[in-house]
Formats: structure tokens, C-alpha cells, sequence
């Protein structure tokens, strides 16, 4: 028997997931027709003895209700539980403190995958290679480009590409091309190893001479970060294999990223035949490569929709209207002859006739950062809810807060 748990965080975490976030928690929001766990959850579901899937978080319990009442139905074979973390415990350290659920029943394996990345999660493969190496741990990574070193944890892997020797959280310098892409499978020892973790971290606090430094620390002893106290010790103690993925993956850490975490999962819905595609029929829109169309979306017959284009549960495509790399959220009204590429047009907005809103393309260079000196460098436009767009207004490279009219055209601004 196998569990999971996804690490969903809380309010208080995804700030550059903003303004989008602040109407919905960020594991809840569409990209590729569905919310962004649910395709961590449905790819759990396909592994086999998966019988429990948990959610870890500091959100208030009701948050969650309505998608895990869903999901019991989707999946009428697998547990689903939201535990609520009430203090700040770190990444690792409410994993021990409900350790005793999650242990429940025995299993196997457990896996434990962040909420914000975007993947095609080959999680049978590895636990595959969990299984191969005997290890109290693996960890799935990918290889990046050497000029992205500082931005995720690395692993530095043995010469059979195997094991772990070293691993280090967002590095000054190059050490290796592999990368943690917060998808890991352990076994129930993990516990063992953070309960030894936690009891040497509380005879160092104990032993401390200078009381004014007690006073000052911050972290308590059951405070753990998965990454500097679990998985550097795990690889310094050759307890952590390695499975490399080659399939996509991609952070979803700001607002912007979204768009793109979009374009994966449609591309990968396409490629497999998934029924969330859209296909183009006689009598509708023009469809071009992947889309996704809510069944309660109305959609003009002269307009022309995609590549990588979401469209969501009662928006409304005027005539003529072009959308491409986008995601247009639920209640959206677009008049006729409108634009919107590379770009998010949030819940209730109205573009107006003639209205065209439009970012540039989400890089590694731009999707995390809103300020540039260089006007050209702006990425995604980001519509909050409720915004509307005046007639013939052009709006580019703007990340617009919710319940704005917008009556002029406006360039590469923060509106509030």
C-alpha cells in the first residue's frame, strides 16, 4: 500500500502569484482546464496500491472541501484528507508532526510532491527506481542549463547516476545540471531519521550559554526544511537515489508562470488524445494547435482561439475576437474584434470592443520578476478580477489589481 501527500502551503506564501491568488488559492487555479493539483492528483491515482492521498497545508480546512469532495468521486478508490498545520513548521517539519496518520495502515512508499510545478510526473517510473536502489529516499530531478544554478536545489550525482553525493539549496556557483523538481518518494524510515534530526537539533538549543541568543531564535526544534536538514543528510549518507525525468517540467511560482505551465499540460493533453481538448467542428471557432473550452462557454463561430489558449466556465468570445496563449477565466466577457495574447484576463472582467490586451512570452528571464528597466523585458499581462477595458484601449505588459476600469491605453505599468 502507498500514500502521498502534496505540500500545499498557505495563504501567506504565493505573493508573486498575485494578483491571481488573492481570489483563489494558488493550487485551486486552472491551467489546462483543470486546477493545478488535480493533475498531481490524478497522475498519484495511476500508480499502483495508491490509496491515500493527503493534503498539507496552512490553509483553513473549508478551503479545500469542495475538491477533495470532487475528487472522492473521481476517484472513488483513494482516501482524500486535508491536514491543517496551525504553526509554521517548515517543509519537512509538519510531515513529522502528523506523522502518525500518514503512517497509518503501513505503507510501502510514500511520495511527497510540491503544489506549484508543472510536470508530466512519471511517478510510476519512480518508484520504480526507488525500488531498484533500496534507498531510504528518492528524488526525481531534471537537467537545466548551466546559466539557471542559482535558482532551484541541485543534486550532485554519483558516476552511474544513481545515488546523491551532495545536495545544495540555490548554489552561489555551477556545481552540477540537476535539478530537484519537488517530486520525491520515501520510505515510512524518513520519520526515523527526522526524529534523530530533531533531537540533535534540541540538545544544541539546550546547550546554548548565551541566553540572549535563546531568546533570539527563531526556530523551534521541531522546525524542519526538507531540503537543508532532511536531503543534504540524506545524500551526505548515500540514503538518497536518483531517477532523472525527461518529460516537462516547469515551476509555477508567480502569476506569470501560469501561462506556460498552460501550454505544457494542453500540449501534453493533445499528445495523448485527452477529451479536454477542443477540436474544431463546421459550425464554431477557428481552433488552432491546444485548447481547452468549458462546455459552458460561448464562443463565436468568427473567432479564432489558440495555440495554448483556456477558456473557462461561462466566458463569452464576441465575434471576430483573436486569443491566442492565454488563459481567460470564468465569467469573461470579450466584445467582438477584441485581442488578448500572452496573457490572463481574470474572473468577471469585460474587454470592449476593439480592446486589445497583450504581454510578451514568458521566459526563464521574466516569469518571476514585475519591474524591469528595459520596457521590452515585461512578461505576461495579468487582468485581476473584475477589470474592464474601454473601447479600442490597448493594454500591454500590465499586471492590473481586481476592479479597475481601464479608459486609456497603458504601457508596462503595476495599476492599483
Amino acid at each position: 500500500m502507498n500514500k502521498a501527500v502534496i505540500l500545499v502551503g498557505g495563504p501567506s506564501r504565493a505573493t508573486r502569484f498575485r494578483p491571481l491568488s488573492m481570489n483563489m488559492p494558488q493550487p485551486l487555479f486552472p491551467v489546462g482546464g483543470k486546477p493545478i493539483i488535480w493533475h498531481q492528483v490524478n497522475k498519484i491515482s495511476s500508480v499502483p496500491g495508491i490509496k491515500e492521498i493527503i493534503l498539507l497545508g496552512v490553509f483553513e480546512e473549508h478551503v479545500f472541501q469542495s475538491f477533495l469532495d470532487q475528487c472522492s468521486i473521481e476517484y472513488p478508490n483513494i482516501s482524500f484528507k486535508y491536514l491543517r498545520e496551525y504553526t509554521l513548521l517548515g517543509t519537512a517539519g509538519g510531515l513529522f508532526h502528523f506523522r502518525d496518520v500518514i503512517k497509518r495502515g503501513n505503507p510501502t512508499n510514500i511520495f511527497l510532491l510540491y503544489t506549484d510545478i508543472c510536470s508530466s510526473f512519471p511517478l510510476t517510473e519512480l518508484l520504480e527506481k526507488h525500488e531498484q536502489t533500496k534507498s531510504m529516499g528518492t528524488i526525481m530531478v531534471k537537467k537545466v542549463p548551466k546559466s539557471n544554478h542559482s535558482k532551484f536545489g541541485y543534486v550532485v550525482a554519483d558516476s552511474n547516476k544513481d545515488m546523491a553525493l551532495h545536495y545544495v539549496e540555490k548554489p552561489e556557483t555551477y556545481i552540477s545540471d540537476l535539478v530537484s523538481t519537488g517530486v520525491y518518494v520515501f520510505s515510512p524510515k524518513i520519520f526515523d531519521l527526522m526524529a534523530d534530526i530533531i533531537e540533535q537539533r534540541s540538545a544544541e538549543i539546550n546547550s546554548l550559554s548565551k541566553k540572549a541568543f535563546r531568546e533570539d531564535f527563531e526556530e523551534t526544534p521541531d522546525f524542519l526544511r526538507l531540503e537543508q536538514d532532511i536531503l543534504q543528510h540524506m545524500a551526505s549518507n548515500k540514503q538518497l537515489g536518483i531517477y532523472i525525468t525527461t518529460g516537462f517540467w516547469r515551476q509555477i511560482k508567480s502569476a506569470a508562470s501560469a501561462v506556460p505551465a498552460n501550454e505544457e499540460y494542453l500540449k501534453h493533453a493533445k499528445s495523448s488524445g485527452s477529451n479536454l481538448i477542443a477540436k474544431e467542428t463546421r459550425d464554431g471557432p477557428t481552433i488552432i494547435g491546444a485548447v481547452y473550452i468549458h462546455p459552458s462557454a460561448t464562443i463565436d463561430p468568427t473567432a479564432k482561439i489558440g495555440p495554448n489558449v483556456s477558456i473557462q466556465a461561462r466566458a463569452n468570445i464576441g465575434a471576430g475576437v483573436r486569443v491566442k496563449n492565454a488563459i481567460i477565466l470564468d465569467n469573461v466577457n470579450i466584445s467582438d474584434n477584441a485581442v488578448v495574447i500572452n496573457s490572463i484576463v481574470g474572473w468577471n472582467s469585460k474587454l470592449w470592443p476593439w480592446a486589445r490586451v497583450e504581454g510578451s512570452p514568458c521566459t526563464d528571464q521574466n516569469e518571476n520578476t514585475v519591474a524591469y528597466p528595459d520596457a521590452s523585458a515585461f512578461s505576461i499581462c495579468i487582468l485581476g478580477q473584475d477589470t474592464h477595458v474601454r473601447n479600442e484601449v490597448f493594454v500591454r505588459s500590465c499586471i492590473v489589481l481586481p476592479y479597475k476600469e481601464i479608459s486609456s491605453d497603458q504601457h508596462n505599468l503595476i495599476l492599483m
